[in-house]
């Protein structure tokens, strides 16, 4: 049977999906991705050999996420696609109905609205940490609470306090004097709850014709705490979808089944010496940054050209 490799790449996790001709799941990972992407996906890849082996029939392999340029490079993806679009159709695949996706990680947040399963609207934030997953972070690691609990603690409040959530330095000192008051910790969790949807609906949501069916996914969809504060801002059902957590490589790794021929580099990448370099071309007054990547010494790419000048070098050698 032929199968499907789906690769999201975030700052905060590495993604990986296998999907068979019949678009059924046989492989997901969700891994840290710690600062060094290609450390991630050699680790996905070896997860993948030791329970399948290293001779696993993948005919197409597509990546997504910030860091698909990269990773698409280095293990020859079929086909690079951004997040919106990946984060839509694996939502619209198991809910063809849907309106709104509202998709939180660890370091951006976006918002996409659909209508008859196309993409009419969408918006992002990567910029303000106070609408992302590493604010609650942040906030855990301060209380002492490890994340996976926060939204079962959260979800106890009977009377959730207000937090100032629009910026992390004023939450945390808002937090910190609300401890000190003596408030409960469930009420504390709750209210930062509410304060990061609060500042989603102002920063990423605003404006946008939010409708039924609403699904929720990405790392944050985990926090049962911020899928009851979403539910009270819509006074609707917010559903989290099944592979919540890695929608976005599941989503490329469909597209991928449509790509015509494969150039995928393989599982054998994760046994390979692979390092990156950088350099200024001084060819004209552009200056680009070229980034070169070889793998067991090999020069297998250089990208940031904007004249082609590199990258067309590197495929004669």
């Amino acid at each position: 049977m032929k199968h499907y490799l789906g690769v999201d790449i975030g700052s905060i996790s590495t993604n990986l999906v296998l999907i068979d001709e019949e678009n059924k799941v046989i492989f997901d990972s969700y891994l840290r991705t710690s600062g060094n992407p290609i450390k991630a996906v050699q680790t996905g890849f070896n997860e993948i050999r030791r329970k399948f082996g290293n001779d696993f029939n993948i005919v197409g392999a597509g990546v997504t996420g910030s860091g698909r340029e990269l990773i698409g490079k280095i293990i020859n993806a079929d086909v690079i696609k951004n997040e919106v679009t990946a984060h839509a159709v694996g939502a619209s695949y198991f809910y063809p109905d849907v309106h709104t996706v509202l998709e939180i990680g660890g370091q951006d947040s976006k918002i996409i609205i659909l209508r008859n399963g196309i993409v009419v609207d969408f918006a992002m934030n990567s910029v303000c940490a106070a609408g992302t997953g590493s604010f609650l972070d942040s906030q855990a690691q301060r209380l002492e609470i490890p994340i996976e609990d926060f939204g079962n603690i959260a979800v106890k409040s009977s009377n959730p306090i207000n937090i100032a959530g629009r910026c992390t330095v004023f939450a945390e000192s808002d937090m910190i004097h609300k401890q000190q008051m003596g408030h409960g910790i469930e009420d504390i969790l709750m209210g930062l709850c509410n304060a990061m949807v609060r500042n989603y609906m102002a920063n990423v949501a605003k404006g946008k014709d939010i409708q039924s069916p609403i699904i929720f996914q990405g790392g944050v969809s985990e926090n049962r705490g911020i899928k009851k504060a979403f539910e009270q801002e819509f006074n609707a059902e917010v559903i989290i979808p099944k592979y919540n957590k890695v929608m976005g490589a599941f989503g490329i790794a469909l597209i991928t089944k449509d790509a015509k021929g494969s150039n995928f580099a393989g599982l054998n990448i994760s046994t390979k010496n692979i390092s990156l370099k950088s350099f200024e071309c001084k060819g004209c007054a552009n200056r680009c940054e070229i980034i070169e990547a070889r793998i067991d010494g090999k020069l297998v790419s250089r990208w940031g050209d904007r004249c082609g000048k590199w990258q067309e070098n590197s495929l004669k050698q």
